[in-house]
């Protein structure tokens, strides 16, 4: 595939505190690239620096596999702040002034507008937007000119469960344009619904980087629950493929080193004299792989 995004070693420091470590991304053209980690890892300075906003102090970039140029930025469409509407234009009429600062012709604004699922509230006054619309105006206005890159820093931050589902689908229908999204969120359910790919930062330092499903791996988890929780997580010890066990509000969660039926499952406990009262399979999820990463 094509990269869209290569870093190299950035690095930078505010005095002698360092907020980003020799961090080196590869991001695939057509992608949904998340940049995951805690608020205070890096990933807002890394956007920055991608977007020529903040310096680095060591370390080079390259869009689209030459050193950043005004071609190559007229190519990315970026949210990084909140951003600057004026309250008492409409949202159409702000995005007519985005299109005059981006170059972009003024037909576009239907096509956005529509893309965000705005066009309908276009004659109306910015100020009477919710917090959730305000930012899907922003995204359009991100997409004027049809960019080939779209980055957000932590688009769904501060919005109620309805405008994340909002935002969620807006990201799910531009990566189906083909557009390559680079994503910056602390958010991990999200990160993981959405996005193709993920690295994970933590104090500025990137821990790993890859597919998200190559990340999360193979892994075996099963909850278990019984009558007798004590002699359950005996049995649960003995068992020769349990690599790790821990108690989960009223269920053990059981990680196996490798798949087994639940009938062979329940084989066991009943010959250990447990009857089962709860079994079931678990996929290994982003928040638990990240936990494991991280700590």
């Amino acid at each position: 595939m094509t990269k869209v995004l290569n870093t190299y070693n950035l690095t930078k420091k505010y005095g002698s505190l360092q907020v980003l470590k020799e961090v080196s991304l590869e991001i695939e053209k057509g992608s949904v690239f998340g940049l995951l980690g805690p608020n205070g890892s890096g990933k807002t300075t890394t956007l920055g620096i991608i977007l020529d906003i903040i310096p680095q102090n060591k370390g080079t970039y390259e869009w689209f596999g030459q050193a950043p140029t005004n071609l190559s930025r007229k190519k990315i469409g970026a949210i990084v702040e909140t951003p600057n509407f004026y309250g008492y234009l409409s949202a159409e009429r702000n995005l007519m002034i985005s299109a005059e600062i981006k170059e972009a012709p003024y037909s576009d604004i239907e096509r956005v507008l529509k893309i965000v699922d705005l066009f309908d509230r276009r004659k109306d006054k910015f100020k009477t937007f919710s917090l959730g619309m305000k930012q899907r105006l922003s995204i359009a206005a991100a997409l004027l000119g049809n960019p080939e890159v779209l980055v957000l820093d932590e688009p769904t931050n501060g919005l109620d469960p309805q405008g994340i589902a909002e935002i969620r689908n807006i990201i799910l229908k531009v990566a189906k344009q083909g557009i390559t999204i680079i994503l910056a969120s602390h958010m991990l359910d999200e990160v993981e619904k959405v996005c193709s790919h993920v690295a994970i930062i933590k104090k500025g330092a990137l821990l790993v980087q890859g597919k998200v499903d190559e990340i999360l791996g193979e892994t075996y988890l099963l909850e278990l629950k019984a009558d007798n929780m004590e002699e359950l997580h005996i049995a649960i010890k003995e068992f020769a493929m349990v690599v790790d066990v821990k108690l989960e509000l009223d269920k053990y969660i059981v990680k196996l080193s490798k798949k087994i039926s639940n009938g062979e499952i329940n084989k066991y406990f009943f010959s250990k004299g447990i009857a089962l009262t709860h079994l079931a399979s678990r996929k290994k999820n982003l928040e638990m792989q990240f936990l494991e990463i991280t700590n």
